[in-house]
């Protein structure tokens, strides 16, 4: 070869060269252009949170309880910072808004439940007193709207702290606060997640309620509050069945008949607001019973989304009964919501249906289950990595199904023939993490007592009797796993009870503001009076009534008697009472018959719930039109 060739092909590869930089280059600008451009969207996505700075810190000292054991608390008096602080930096803090003085009677209100969840012992006359009743009815006004207001499904991101059932058991919540937000929520990260289930079975409803609704006021995009099958009327109303341990009972026997209605009314009122799920970094489906069935179908035949049959479902639902303006579809979904369970091995082999993966709950009722088929399916819909579900008790206070799938969170040990070593749990879900957290049977609360606890001496019998009708007081250890004691009798009563007639079970009919009405002759997905509160013959069956079948299904139809007259003398028409005017923080001149207004609500706040609804009804023909029979209760 000669040089001149020689020199000609390397000037040709030297070109080449140089083309294939230049298209590097050009490709390593697109890629940098294209990866700007992708952060750019991703932070238009992302939403910009202020921070604003506030003059006060918080002081945490040691404090020292009745009972003589030390907690760690926040003072209840915040000190402004700055006091060593420069001209300039002083004048800047000097400026900021004084939070102490600006504070709403609202606030204050909640401020108060949150000092008597405290120290629930040193508030003892406030707690059986009319002023109580009155803040009760001015939060449920005051958190009303804050639920109305949020979509069926809650969407938040982790840190958060995901909680089961309650059950008004004053202990379990305590032990959680003591533990969990030692500092107070406000001041710990992350969310509360509170999966229902707050009345009925234990004896501090009215606390647990007030408790919870006050941390919702007072932080309402860090703690959320779903919606469990106990937060229905037909269940938390029925005194037949769990007797003095119904909220219904506590606030009738608490405030008296009439002001204990209006308080139990208004409740259900906000219960019937709640939202049935809540979604947590687009990873984990949280929910009080389980997965809803489809309920409507897209073009090309396929389910459509369950999320949005959810968030579908109107922002006032009585479910338990329902309202006039709820779409039978839509009230299923809601049904499923908080009744539904995971199917057993034995329902997975026979009673599940293979092209659905549901089918009938042992509970009876109208309730479903759902089978691996159906946790599948739904996960996959809506790529979803978990479900976190409550409803049903277990002793080890977190259980897993469905191949590790399904997390079955219990926040309360007791109430539930789980026996002395029950535990009560809740998860964490931290960024990738989720961490189970139980409450050690040998753990001692320092507020709930046993009834031989020698801290109880100094007190008389009258103030024992007190605690104990508060919860405060837990029977003697002999008595403890006696659970079903105080249901066997409620039969014995029935018969007197229904002889008493209905004189005062009527609302007040002078306040109806919303034209929301109870269609009491309607049938309602699950029929409660039909339903055991946990499948028989699982670890949880919690209800013992007797062993005579014939006795317990002629019960069951004297209570069914029993609760549509209720119904038709109750909810004839559901008042929706409004709260304008501010509660009396200092419990001083109270006026008996002030009237509750909320300046926030409209007469029409309430119509055309049902006309938003878009879906078109639809679905699998076959799972659409399945008929759960109505079960038989096993007691």
């Amino acid at each position: 070869m000669t040089d001149d060739r020689a020199k000609s092909l390397l000037r040709e590869r030297d070109s080449q060269i140089a083309a294939l930089e230049k298209e590097v280059t050009f490709l390593t600008n697109k890629l940098s252009s294209l990866s700007r451009k992708h952060q750019s969207d991703h932070d238009n996505k992302t939403k910009r949170r202020h921070h604003p700075l506030t003059p006060y810190g918080n002081l945490v000292q040691e404090s020292v309880s009745k009972c003589g054991a030390k907690r760690r608390q926040l003072k209840s008096l915040r000190e402004r910072m700055g006091r060593n602080a420069s001209i300039a930096t002083a004048a800047v803090l000097n400026a900021l808004p004084d939070e102490e003085a600006s504070q709403s009677s609202a606030h204050l209100l909640a401020q108060r439940i949150v000092d008597m969840f405290k120290d629930p012992a040193s508030h003892l006359d406030y707690l059986n007193s009319d002023q109580f009743a009155r803040d009760l009815l001015r939060l449920n006004s005051k958190v009303k709207p804050i639920f109305e207001s949020e979509p069926r499904v809650a969407f938040l991101q982790s840190p958060a702290y995901v909680f089961g059932d309650i059950h008004g058991n004053l202990e379990d919540l305590h032990f959680f606060s003591d533990n969990i937000w030692r500092l107070g929520m406000a001041l710990t990260a992350g969310n509360f997640v509170f999966l229902g289930d707050y009345v009925d079975r234990g004896m501090s409803c009215l606390e647990v309620v007030a408790y919870l609704f006050a941390m919702k006021l007072l932080l309402p995009h860090k703690v959320f509050l779903l919606r469990g099958n106990h937060e229905t009327r037909d269940v938390n109303g029925w005194e037949e069945h769990y007797g003095e341990r119904s909220f219904i009972f506590q606030c009738r026997d608490r405030f008296g008949d009439d002001l204990g209605f209006r308080v139990w009314e208004q409740t259900n009122q906000v219960f019937d607001r709640l939202p049935l799920a809540a979604v947590i970094d687009q990873d984990i489906f949280c929910v009080h019973g389980g997965i809803p069935r489809p309920v409507t179908e897209l073009d090309d035949g396929s389910n459509g989304s369950r999320i949005q049959d959810i968030l579908s479902v109107p922002k006032v639902a009585g479910i338990n009964p329902p309202y006039e303006h709820e779409e039978e579809n839509y009230q299923q979904v809601a049904s499923d919501c908080i009744w539904s369970d995971p199917a057993s091995e034995d329902q997975e082999a026979q009673g599940v249906d293979p092209d659905t993966g549901f089918g009938d709950s042992l509970r009876g009722g109208g309730a479903i289950c759902f089978g691996h088929l159906a946790v599948t399916n739904f996960l996959q819909q809506h790529n979803f990595s978990y479900i976190m579900r409550a409803h049903e008790a277990h002793a080890e206070g977190v259980a897993v199904s469905k191949g590790a799938r399904v997390f079955t969170v219990f926040s309360t040990s007791k109430d539930h023939n789980q026996g002395s070593q029950a535990m009560a749990g809740c998860i964490l879900v931290d960024f990738e993490k989720m961490q189970v957290i139980n409450r050690s049977p040998a753990y001692r609360d320092q507020y709930v007592h046993r009834r031989d606890s020698v801290s109880l001496a100094m007190l008389s019998e009258q103030e024992i009797n007190q605690r104990m009708r508060l919860g405060l007081i837990t029977p003697d250890p002999d008595n403890e796993d006696d659970e079903g004691g105080y249901e066997d009798e409620q039969w014995d009563d029935l018969e007197e009870d229904e002889e008493e007639g209905n004189g005062n079970d009527s609302g007040d009919d002078e306040e109806d503001d919303y034209d929301l009405k109870i269609d009491a002759d309607r049938k309602s997905s699950v029929d409660p009076i039909h339903t055991v509160a946990s499948p028989p013959g699982a670890s949880h069956d919690n209800h013992i009534w007797g062993e005579d079948d014939s006795d317990t299904l002629s019960g069951h139809k004297r209570v069914a008697e029993r609760k549509k007259k209720q119904r038709q003398a109750f909810f004839s028409s559901i008042k929706e009472e409004d709260d304008d005017e501010d509660s009396t923080i200092d419990g001083a001149d109270v006026d008996e018959n002030m009237d509750f207004t909320d300046e926030n609500s409209s007469p029409k706040a309430g119509r055309g719930l049902a006309a938003s609804i878009t879906s078109s009804r639809g679905g699998n023909d076959k799972e659409r039109n399945k008929k759960y029979p109505v079960g038989k209760a096993s007691f």
